[in-house]
């Protein structure tokens, strides 16, 4: 079942006042560069992803998270930032019993769709350095835990990923030396600072 986020508004709207800009790594989006933004460092994965954000959400009580970050991409072809609105589960397996990887069985949510325009992220507990067995534009390790929170707390969310590499065995590598070149981008093109 793919699950169907219903809060939308204009890129050029986000607030400072009712926004939380939330970032993995400070090294993505340094805190200089967000003067007035309302943001937080949730360290990598989607555990720390959600714990982080649920407390910063219990205490900010914001309209609206936006999720930034890097993201790997096996498509040649995708560099620089993107806009995420389809956004999946990537390591969750349990073909053993029969299912498809990326489904977790009784759960009503699977696939989360913010119903915009923009490319799809598969989300999981792993870097990305070789294939993968779910079929998604970009990986990342924190954005559909963040989707899946907002989704069942009813805040909207936005993802923005910026491509660090290509998902392939110079993937290490090749983050090391973009992490932070897409922090500028997302300040002009998203938060318009």
């Amino acid at each position: 079942m793919i699950a169907k986020h219903s809060a939308c508004r204009s890129m050029s709207k986000f607030s400072k006042s009712n926004t939380l800009v939330v970032v993995a790594l400070e090294d993505e989006l340094p805190r200089d560069l967000v003067d007035g933004w309302r943001i937080i460092y949730t360290g990598i994965g989607k555990v720390n992803a959600v714990i982080e954000t649920s407390l910063a959400v219990e205490e900010k009580k914001p309209d609206i998270i936006i999720n930034f970050g890097t993201a790997g991409s096996a498509k040649d072809d995708l560099i620089g930032l993107h806009e995420v609105t389809l956004l999946k589960q990537r390591d969750m397996d349990l073909s053993p019993l029969g299912f498809d990887k990326g489904v977790t069985p009784l759960d009503e949510i699977a696939d989360i769709d913010l119903g915009r325009d923009g490319l799809s992220c598969g989300t999981g507990d792993n870097f990305v350095n070789g294939e993968q067995d779910v079929v998604t534009d970009l990986y990342d390790m924190e954005a559909y835990a963040l989707a899946k929170f907002s989704l069942k707390k009813g805040i909207g969310f936005y993802c923005f990923k910026y491509v660090s590499d290509q998902a392939n065995e110079n993937a290490p590598q090749d983050w090391k030396n973009s992490v932070s070149l897409g922090a500028e981008l997302f300040m002009e093109s998203v938060l318009k600072k």
